[in-house]
C-alpha cells in the first residue's frame, strides 16, 4: 500500500532492484492480478510475503452480513495459504450502525476468532489483531489498544491468534511498551509495521500516515521495545498517504528504503 499506484510486476520488479527481499500484500491487488498469478510473481522473483492485509470487519449484528463476514475472511486465509505466507492480517471492525456498545463489538470479534483460528491454523496462517488509534474506534476498529488486542488474542492458542503492531496506532500509548513484552512472552507478534504520526491530519484521516522521519514517531526506540520483547522477524512499512501516491512509485519506494535505514536501522 505505501506504493500503490504500483502495479504488482512494477512493485516486485522495484522490489528487486532496490534488495528489498520481503512484500506485504494486500488483498485487492492480488485478486485483481489472481492469487496463484501473484504467487508465482513473488516466488519466482525470489521475494517472500510477510503478511495478508486484510481481514476483519467482524462487528456486524445482522446474521447474514455476520456470515458474508466469516466466509470473507475463510476466502482471505485461504488467499494467505496460496501466498505463501503465515500471517493474516485482522481489522476488527467498527460500531454497527446505531450502536454505542464497544464491549459488545468486541465480544463479537472474539466469537468471530473463535471460529476462524482453528480454520486458519489448519492452514498454516496465524491471525494477527491490529489495534488502531483511537479516531478509528467509530468506523472501522473497536480494538484500540494493545492491551485490547492481547485480551481478546489470549483467549486462543498463540499460533492461531497473535497481534499486529503498527508504530502509527501505539506510539502515543505509554502502557504500550510493556504491553509489546507481554506478547512477546507468549509468542504474539505476528509482524512489526512501521509509520510517521504527521499532523495536521487530512479530511477522513484515513491516509494521513507520514512518510518515515517526517514526524513525531522515534522509530529506533520502538524497534527497540519490539525486538527485546523477541520479535525477529520481518519489519513492514505501511504508509497512506495520498502525496505518496501522486509521486512516481519507484522513487517513493527508493525513498522509503532509505528513510527506514536512516532512522529505523539497517536489518
Amino acid at each position: 500500500m505505501t506504493v500503490k499506484q504500483l502495479t504488482l510486476p512494477e512493485l516486485v520488479a522495484a522490489c528487486v532492484e532496490l534488495g528489498v527481499q520481503s512484500v506485504g500484500l494486500w488483498r485487492e491487488p492480488v485478486r485483481s492480478h489472481g492469487t496463484e498469478a501473484t504467487a508465482r510473481l513473488v516466488r519466482d522473483a525470489g521475494l517472500s510475503v510477510t503478511t495478508l492485509c486484510r481481514g476483519g470487519f467482524l462487528t456486524a449484528t445482522e446474521p447474514a452480513e455476520r456470515a458474508r463476514a466469516l466466509d470473507d475472511n475463510r476466502a482471505a486465509v485461504d488467499e494467505a495459504a496460496t501466498l505463501g505466507t503465515d500471517t493474516l492480517v485482522l481489522v476488527s471492525g467498527g460500531l454497527p450502525a446505531g450502536s454505542k456498545d464497544l464491549r459488545g463489538a468486541r465480544e463479537r470479534v472474539a466469537d468471530a476468532l473463535a471460529e476462524l483460528g482453528p480454520y486458519a491454523a489448519a492452514r498454516g496462517v496465524r491471525l494477527a489483531v491490529e489495534p488502531l488509534h483511537p479516531m478509528y474506534a467509530a468506523d472501522r476498529c473497536v480494538v484500540s489498544t494493545l492491551a485490547q488486542a492481547l485480551d481478546l488474542a489470549e483467549r486462543f492458542p498463540a499460533d492461531q491468534v497473535g497481534v499486529a503492531v503498527d508504530t502509527y496506532h501505539i506510539w502515543w500509548d505509554d502502557t504500550a511498551p510493556a504491553q509489546l513484552a507481554r506478547a512477546g512472552a507468549s509468542g504474539r507478534i505476528h509482524t512489526f509495521q512501521l509509520a510517521d504520526w504527521t499532523t495536521p491530519l487530512p479530511e477522513g484521516v484515513l491516509n494521513g500516515r507520514g512518510q518515515i522521519g517526517d514526524g513525531a514517531v522515534d522509530m529506533r526506540e520502538w524497534r527497540g521495545y519490539v525486538e527485546a520483547a523477541g520479535y525477529a522477524g520481518p519489519i513492514e512499512v505501511e504508509l497512506f498517504n495520498d502525496v505518496l501516491w501522486a509521486r512516481d512509485g519507484r522513487e517513493v519506494l527508493a525513498e522509503t528504503v532509505a528513510r527506514f535505514v536512516e532512522h529505523a536501522g539497517s536489518r
